[in-house]
Order: structure tokens, then sequence, then C-alpha cells
């Protein structure tokens, strides 16, 4: 199992992560991103059919503000 999240201090607002998945992630009034399925826990798995979009996003986010897990972010 796979898990992300959003280091929201570190979120530039760029766009591309929601480009690039927007089943995972989205951004809030002020354009910071954060995981849609948990609300930026952590804690719901990374679905099969998301991974490969998800490891797209993980590894062009500029500022490295994807933050992965192989277990639940506590």
């Amino acid at each position: 199992m796979h898990y992300t999240k959003i280091d929201r201090e570190s979120c530039i607002a760029c766009g591309l992560c929601q480009l690039i998945a927007p089943n995972l992630y989205v951004y809030d009034e002020n354009g910071i991103a954060y995981t849609v399925k948990d609300n930026n826990a952590g804690t719901t798995p990374i679905s099969e059919g998301d991974f490969e979009v998800f490891k797209k996003a993980y590894t062009n986010c500029p500022t490295g503000a994807i933050l992965r897990s192989n277990s639940p972010f506590e």
C-alpha cells in the first residue's frame, strides 16, 4: 500500500499535481494543494488505478511537496 499527502508549507500552487492526478489532488481557496480523498490526512491508500499518475505527479513536483509513505501518515 502507498499513501500520499501534501506538505502544504512547501506547495507553491503551481498546478502540476492537479493537472497530472486530478483524482488525487485539488486546491483550496488559496491555491494550495491537498489530497482530496482524505482531506490531506494521508490515511487513504492510493488506488492501483491512480498509482501511475501519482508517481508522475510525485516525481515532477518542483518543490517536493507531494509526500509518500508505505503506511498511513500519523
